[in-house]
């Protein structure tokens, strides 16, 4: 347990992907067996249920702590997490145990099924044997609170680094039904499926940013060919073995989020590897991304989702036909060989594929690129007519040029702040345009302030402070941010009616009044 609590802790709080997987790597080498396949159930969403609520837990805690209820819930409004809050404010154990994970999971379950008068002391032996981030970590699984899922890739990463499988092979695995109650973490690892080399997917070949001129870059454009930068799920689409796999650019095996595409068997034939998208397309017409992101947000697929957000698989490339490796000859060959496989196909398959775009020049080009977000997409990629299927991301065949973001100025209206539990400092803002002489929150963001304006910032809110609701301070509205972001769209989940897509900080622009912020109706004409 005080490895898995120490390995959450660390993933929590850095925001490197190889150091997150290091501390996965550290506690598979650490932990117990019977602990490790726990972990990865926990940390694929696999949580047992809730048991308890934290408002009875508090009162438990109040009293092993021997302060008023009332000073506890004032803590918690300034921790801003009330797992947390129970435990440090219970005193330190007596003599702290050294049981696994397993063990507390049984304990968790066993629990749920104590009257409410036993509950207590048995809560309070558990937390008098614990240490504050095993405490904490008991809490969030008691109260189904624990919601610390660790992306497939990173996991999966960490896996094969720790077991010396190949990648896909455990990502297969992960995917299948199991239940680490049937099967031991060796079992796990050694059980080999027959399906797993036929859903081995191929490297992905990613196109590298433009960052120059096309014209004094590329040369003759007559060498190149452009398709749209589809702005969805990169992915590539396996048929083999009479059966789908679907294969995200980040390495998670995505077929079962995807019943719509499940007939492609019945439309490719055996040995068909394509690369494309997957988009959501309604009404046969591709939406917005947002659409798709809501969707994968999702743990379960309900018939109303599957309904409101239908998806399709655009095709731009195709790696294997008919069992035979195509990456090695030029994309013109390539791409033939596409446009015959999907001429038969009719597109209520669900199966559609990339239209090329006709240029002359580079100029003409640009105003392609310029016309990409009412194709719902965010650019435009250029492949080198004669290019192999390369892996990873080269610089000199694919190219990928992006629309400009797009710009607001807002006004600073709330500030979070503070250490987080390892005593880094974090900063979130949230910021506000006009509508009707009243500012209307539309996006919260730390992300492209540097420490010195952190710093500064810290020091307004002090100064410039209106309200307090735990760690977050409403200040007076006086400062200008100039916010870029990706897309915009609608939501009903946000006072606004607006979600802002990636948004970062730009740029503060202290010389600003807010008189000259926009407003609501200048966002949604970017709809």
């Amino acid at each position: 347990m005080k490895r898995f609590a120490q390995c959450c802790t660390e993933w929590e709080h850095t925001s490197s992907i190889h150091d997150k997987r290091d501390a996965l790597v550290r506690y598979f080498r650490e932990a117990p067996e019977e602990d490790k396949l726990w972990a990865i159930a926990l940390l694929t969403g696999n949580r047992p249920k809730r048991v308890l609520a934290l408002p009875a837990m508090k009162e438990w805690a109040a009293e092993m702590a021997g302060i008023p209820l009332w000073l506890l819930e004032a803590s918690v409004q300034t921790i801003g997490d009330q797992a947390e809050t129970l435990a440090l404010a219970v005193p330190p154990a007596k003599e702290e145990s050294n049981f696994s994970l397993a063990h507390w999971i049984s304990f968790v379950r066993q629990t749920g099924s104590l009257s409410p008068q036993a509950q207590q002391p048995a809560i309070q032996a558990a937390w008098d044997q614990l240490g504050s981030e095993e405490r904490y970590l008991l809490n969030k699984l008691l109260s189904g609170g624990f919601r610390l899922t660790v992306p497939q890739s990173i996991l999966v990463s960490a896996l094969a680094t720790y077991s010396g499988l190949e990648e896909n092979i455990l990502a297969h695995r992960l995917t299948s039904p199991w239940r680490p109650e049937e099967l031991s973490f060796s079992e796990f690892i050694q059980f080999r499926q027959p399906q797993e080399e036929a859903s081995k997917p191929y490297p992905f070949f990613l196109a590298f940013p433009m960052e120059e001129d096309p014209e004094t870059s590329l040369g003759d454009p007559s060498g190149w060919i452009a398709e749209w930068k589809w702005d969805g799920l990169r992915s590539q689409l396996i048929v083999r073995q009479g059966r789908l796999f679907i294969w995200s650019r980040s390495g998670e095996l995505v077929t079962g989020k995807f019943p719509e595409l499940h007939a492609a068997p019945d439309f490719l034939p055996d040995g068909t590897v394509l690369d494309g998208a997957i988009l959501p397309y309604k009404d046969g017409a591709v939406a917005p991304f947002s659409m798709l992101h809501a969707r994968l947000s999702r743990k379960s697929l309900t018939r109303t989702l599957l309904a409101e957000t239908p998806v399709a698989f655009m095709a731009f490339d195709l790696l294997e036909n008919g069992r035979i490796d195509l990456r090695t000859l030029p994309w013109t060959q390539r791409r033939q060989q596409l446009a015959q496989l999907m001429a038969a196909i009719d597109p209520d398959s669900g199966l559609l594929v990339s239209e090329s775009l006709s240029f002359l020049d580079w100029s003409e080009l640009r105003l392609l690129c310029q016309e990409a977000r009412k194709h719902a997409c965010d650019g435009i990629v250029l492949k080198r007519k004669a290019s192999a299927y390369l892996e990873g991301r080269r610089k000199g065949d694919w190219w990928k040029w992006k629309t400009e973001a797009l710009n607001i100025l807002a006004v600073l209206i709330y500030v979070q702040q503070g250490p987080d539990r390892m005593g880094e400092p974090q900063m979130e803002c949230t910021f506000a345009v006009w509508e009707d002489r009243r500012l209307v929150p539309i996006a919260k963001t730390g992300a492209g302030l540097t420490g010195m304006e952190q710093e500064e910032i810290s020091a307004f809110v002090r100064q410039n402070t209106l309200e307090r609701f735990g760690p977050v301070r409403s200040v007076k509205p006086e400062l200008v941010f100039e916010i870029a972001f990706e897309g915009i769209q609608v939501s009903t989940r946000h006072k606004s009616g607006v979600l802002l897509r990636s948004p970062v900080i730009r740029r503060w622009h202290k010389d600003k009044s807010t008189r000259i912020a926009n407003t609501l109706e200048d966002l949604k004409k970017y709809i």
